[in-house]
């Protein structure tokens, strides 16, 4: 066994560990606030999984993208938000706990939605007939993955604040410096791992992959300022409806649609939402400081 035949369980476990210090600087009050936002939750829950999926395909028809980058695109889009949607909050000032709370709704209503927009991708770009791709199954799975490198971590680690503030509050920070460790990590490995299938289809397929990520950032954070949300809730509702669960598309396009076409656009997307997330975030800094920001 190689060091790359363990590294995806490291860095899971990782992942886990950015949300256990994400949950050191949370507490119950902050959920209860969330609650207390019905737009928000109304806003995102909509761009998720009705806007989105739409956008998408004006992307796929203006790009005229082949039917299996097609399908692999939109299959993107149903995905929910990606744990990495947390990480990136956090960095960038947003309500955390407004993330935590959509990316488990967001995974539930998953089971549904994402089989639901892949079998209509699939019947309107890949047509049934000889080799017609496989339904797409519901993935119950995806919730206990959630609950286990979400849930379970952040509540633990609000278990520890409030049990134990002041390390809390000393942890916060070094947990903050892995946390954009981790980050690079990700777009290291990303890029490693990704680089032969990225040359080969970036031409083809990545100006639409960018053009989408692109597309989901601004408009979580744009319509949400524009609808009255403050800008913490506007950066989580950014960064949850702007990083998908490519993972999640990835295993659907290989291990169930047997297609390494199909899930292209989600390897290029696992690339590309790293940088685009950073800069967004960076601008969404700098904006703040200005007193015309949005």
């Amino acid at each position: 066994m190689t060091f790359l035949d363990i590294l995806p369980t490291m860095l899971l476990i990782a992942l886990a560990l950015v949300m256990l210090g994400l949950g050191l600087s949370l507490r119950i009050d902050d959920f209860t606030r969330v609650l207390g936002h019905p737009a928000a939750l109304t806003l995102a829950l909509v761009l998720q999984l009705v806007v989105l999926p739409v956008v998408c395909l004006g992307v796929v028809v203006l790009f005229g993208l082949s039917p299996a980058y097609a399908v692999g695109l939109l299959i993107l889009a149903a995905s929910p938000g990606g744990v990495s949607a947390n990480l990136f909050s956090h960095l960038f000032g947003g309500n955390v706990a407004m993330n935590v709370s959509l990316t488990a709704i967001t995974t539930v209503l998953s089971i549904v939605s994402m089989p639901l927009v892949a079998n209509l991708a699939i019947g309107q770009f890949a047509p049934a007939g000889p080799g017609a791709l496989p339904v797409v199954p519901l993935q119950f799975g995806k919730v206990l993955q959630v609950v286990a490198v979400v849930l379970i971590p952040v509540g633990l680690g609000m278990i520890v604040a409030a049990r134990r503030p002041d390390f809390a509050m000393r942890a916060e920070k070094p947990f903050k410096l892995f946390s954009i460790a981790v980050l690079a990590v990700f777009a290291l490995v990303a890029i490693v791992q990704e680089r032969k299938l990225l040359l080969g289809s970036l031409a083809s397929l990545g100006p639409a992959v960018v053009l989408f990520n692109l597309i989901s950032l601004g408009s979580g954070f744009y319509l949400a300022r524009a609808a009255g949300l403050d800008r913490p809730i506007a950066i989580a509702i950014s960064y949850e409806i702007g990083i998908h669960n490519s993972t999640l598309a990835i295993y659907i396009a290989l291990s169930v649609l047997g297609s390494v076409a199909i899930g292209l656009p989600a390897a290029l997307y696992s690339i590309s939402m790293y940088i685009t997330g950073v800069l967004f975030g960076v601008l969404v800094l700098r904006r703040r400081g200005s007193p015309q920001g949005a």
